[in-house]
């Protein structure tokens, strides 16, 4: 036959081939896409369409000298580059259609374990799991023993959390969550896909000391404690000399606790015989262990310490009583963006730059700190405080960094700066 209808023969030939190559290199572009978001190179392309056609219809000549020489080589070789062809078009349509199609999964979320479907509850249309700690709260190697009634608040506590969470975030939530309530100094927290939680924790250590702010003293006044007061709340204190605004460090009251409410909101810290909880009769009365939610008082007669200015204190030890009120703190915007963050997976935190370190001298734009640590820089304070700096802002030993980012992000920008 002659060569154009060598060539014909060959492109029929390639068509009829290439079906299941192009079939598959078109499927697989598109799932590539689609969960991983990686393109496959063209020549891996080129060779699975050479494989499948070479099991498909025997067309391996281009590994065959003798078919490459023989009379029909011209309708061989145009056959295997109408596979080609074929295979590497379809692949490029998979692979568009996999970046325009919108994302139901993807890799993290095959990595990512998730809960069962039956420990979940809808509560007003939203799921939510409750995590049970199953087993022993154990103590952490090289801390002190758990005191008891942490350990049991720990068993007992109602820990409910929102089940979109895959299991990696919720365990760091319900860690996060352990520390800030029960003061822990430390936490390790294993989830299984039931909610069932192994729990490992450590004792607070220096728990009233570690909440003073730097510059303020701590000093506790007996007076009749309204009914609610947690930790971080603003009070007034009024003496028969002077009035002093403080923020709450620990409370006690000497009212009976409702169900589900602490009568010991100190955060741990071990009774003082000026702390003791008092009944009515003047004997010490047992005090409840801390419980799983943000401690408040229950009201009545008790003492409040609060976090008041070097001087003020020196007043407030003078005196034998004073009265408590409570001041609004109104609608806190910035818990907003708090949580804001904290729902996408961002946490922020303040880093210093250390002498000599690798943006000590630099720009951040010259220390690439998005690029290269996948952080964001909110604030920086070199000589003031600048709010969104940008890439040409100085850093020198001794600025401040507010960044943002992932918990791991974070963590490495941290040890890198320091």
């Amino acid at each position: 036959m002659s060569l154009p209808v060598e060539i014909v023969f060959g492109i029929y030939l390639g068509i009829i081939t290439g079906i299941v190559p192009a079939l598959v290199a078109g499927v697989l572009g598109f799932v590539f896409k689609y969960v991983t978001d990686v393109t496959i190179p063209g020549l891996g392309v080129v060779v699975l369409s050479l494989a499948i056609a070479g099991i498909n219809g025997g067309l391996l000549a281009l590994n065959d000298q003798t078919i490459r020489s023989s009379e029909r080589a011209p309708a061989i070789l145009t056959a295997i580059v109408v596979v080609l062809m074929i295979s590497l078009y379809a692949h490029a349509q998979g692979d568009r259609l996999g970046a325009s199609v919108p994302k139901r999964i993807s890799l993290k979320q095959l990595r990512d374990r998730t809960l069962s479907t039956d420990v979940i509850e809808l509560v007003g249309g939203r799921g939510r799991v409750s995590v049970e700690v199953s087993g022993e709260v154990s103590d952490m190697e090289g801390y002190p023993p758990l005191p008891a009634e942490t350990r049991q608040a720990i068993l007992d506590g109602d820990w409910t959390f929102p089940a979109d969470l895959p299991l990696g975030e919720l365990e760091a939530r319900f860690a996060e969550r352990l520390q800030t309530e029960l003061d822990l100094s430390d936490v390790a927290v294993r989830i299984d896909e039931q909610a069932r939680a192994t729990v490992a924790a450590a004792p607070p250590t220096g728990a009233l000391s570690k909440r003073v702010p730097a510059g303020k003293r701590a000093v506790s006044v007996s007076a009749l404690v309204p009914t609610g007061i947690a930790r971080g709340d603003v009070v007034r204190v009024i003496t028969p000399d002077r009035v002093v605004e403080g923020a709450v460090l620990a409370a006690r009251s000497s009212g009976k606790p409702e169900p589900g409410v602490a009568a010991e909101p100190a955060g741990g810290d071990d009774p003082t015989p000026d702390d003791d909880l008092r009944t009515d009769g003047g004997e010490a009365a047992v005090p409840s262990p801390p419980a799983a939610t943000a401690p408040t008082t229950t009201g009545g007669e008790g003492r409040v310490t609060v976090a008041v200015d070097r001087s003020e204190a020196t007043a407030l030890l003078g005196v034998d009583r004073g009265r408590v009120l409570v001041l609004s703190r109104g609608t806190r915007r910035e818990y907003e963006l708090t949580a804001l963050l904290r729902r996408t997976g961002k946490r922020f935190r303040k880093v210093s730059v250390v002498a000599g370190g690798p943006l000590d001298g630099h720009t951040i734009g010259e220390a690439e700190v998005r690029e290269a640590y996948d952080v964001a820089v909110l604030a920086a304070r070199h000589d003031s405080w600048t709010i969104a700096p940008s890439g040409s802002q100085p850093l020198s030993a001794g600025d401040e960094l507010f960044v943002v980012g992932s918990r791991d992000a974070i963590d490495r920008f941290a040890e890198v700066a320091a």
